[in-house]
């Protein structure tokens, strides 16, 4: 394998964008604007001008988690394996990693309690 082939797997580059990322996030924060009349201003909500006390909805998203982490992991896993190189030698072994984590993935997603 060159180095060219190992530098665009997708797990190389989702390590190194996300290592930039990092990075570029910790430095403009020491350049960022903070107020230092009010430095608990960044956490508070803001809704048009309105002071919100408390939350006032509070929508149910338990049986939208699973479904949206399923989507997720489907397209993950279907980036990995289009973006895979077909030359490769250990494609077949990356493919059969890819697939085998998404099923884990999927089973743990799934899971059901059982209360026996």
């Amino acid at each position: 394998m060159n180095f060219y082939a190992l530098i665009i797997l997708p797990p190389i580059v989702f390590a190194v964008v996300f290592a930039f990322m990092f990075l570029l996030a910790r430095a403009t924060n020491k350049i960022a604007f903070k107020n230092p009349l009010n430095p608990n201003g960044k956490l508070k909500a803001y809704a048009c001008g309105e002071d919100v006390k408390e939350h006032r909805l509070k929508p149910e998203y338990s049986e939208f988690f699973p479904v949206a982490f399923f989507f997720t992991i489907m397209h993950v896993i279907t980036l990995l394996l289009a973006s895979t190189p077909a030359d490769m030698k250990t494609s077949i072994g990356i493919t059969a990693l890819f697939v085998a984590v998404a099923y884990i993935s999927i089973l743990i997603i799934f899971r059901r309690e059982r209360n026996d």
